[in-house]
């Protein structure tokens, strides 16, 4: 009530009806009340009155509005009526998660043709959206799910295949180590079924290769195996002879992970891809020192 109180400029006794139907409605939540404020003014059920010089409310249309249960389902709607241009903006942000930095922000306008900044701006001025320092940010993690479940599996697919490919290449092209981990977050979140070019299949294996890179320079070892591994799906059938010295070092550099974090499965599997597909002693001589060493650190080297 002090809430309700404050924003409307009345007395709390005149506002206290009011805030116990909000209050029921909206069971407390900031979020969904300030959503829900905002969707009762643009209704005509919460108005200035020029003749009584305050805020004036129908108590009883209020009360019998229907509202969802769900928070989310309520931004969703709210997100629904906004224009289409912003609600695709949001829809976009909500495939890099809670927030998005300004860098990224400037490849899709530059390399995918996408319009934001200002789309963003209205979002934040509406509540949906926090501005900080270097980009944009969710106000709340049910705007996020929301935007994103406004999405069908398939347009999400496409959408981060192609928010991702601009994204490893302007990577690529500018040398940046910051970007490639939104990258790959991108792509990896597709699939190689849906991807039909060799050269967009080269890129993201690649890319997956630089992030396994350059998580093992900070020692994340299990999160450079998994980039490794992502950069294998993509690899295409013949990749042992058309493009052996990268797939003897992905794959080397994937089961030096694997020996890292004592996954002796995993580097079984890699090692024997090497043993087969090497085409020298030295190229597998690698994954013989991971495979010794680890079978002597689990007292395994008599099997």
């Amino acid at each position: 009530n002090s809430m309700i109180s404050d924003l409307l400029c009345l007395f709390p006794r005149r506002t206290r009806r009011l805030a116990d139907i909000i209050h029921l409605k909206t069971r407390g939540n900031p979020l969904f009340l300030s959503r829900l404020l905002v969707s009762l003014g643009e209704n005509g059920l919460l108005r200035f009155s020029l003749s009584r010089r305050r805020w004036s409310w129908d108590e009883a249309k209020i009360r019998s509005l229907r509202t969802p249960d769900d928070v989310g389902k309520f931004l969703a709607r709210s997100i629904e009526n906004l224009s289409p241009v912003i609600s695709d903006a949001l829809c976009t942000l909500a495939c890099f998660g809670g927030s998005i930095h300004l860098s990224v922000i400037e490849v899709l306008e530059r390399d995918v043709g996408l319009r934001l900044t200002n789309s963003l701006e209205s979002a934040a001025t509406d509540g949906f959206l926090e501005k900080v320092d270097l980009g944009y940010r969710f106000s709340h993690d049910r705007v996020q799910e929301a935007a994103y479940n406004m999405l069908n599996s398939q347009d999400r697919a496409k959408r981060h295949l192609k928010y991702g490919l601009a994204l490893c290449m302007r990577a690529t092209l500018d040398d940046n180590n910051g970007m490639i981990f939104t990258a790959v977050g991108q792509v990896n979140r597709t699939g190689p079924e849906i991807i039909y070019s060799a050269e967009e299949k080269s890129l993201i294996s690649a890319s997956n290769f630089r992030a396994g890179r350059k998580a093992m320079g900070l020692s994340d070892f299990g999160s450079a195996l998994k980039f490794f591994e992502r950069g294998i799906d993509f690899l295409h059938n013949d990749h042992w002879d058309d493009d052996y010295e990268f797939s003897l070092e992905i794959f080397d550099c994937a089961a030096k992970c694997a020996y890292a974090i004592g996954d002796h499965e995993k580097l079984k599997l890699l090692s024997n891809q090497i043993l087969v597909s090497a085409r020298s002693f030295e190229g597998k001589l690698n994954v013989l020192c991971y495979t010794i060493n680890l079978l002597c650190d689990a007292s395994l080297l008599d099997k």
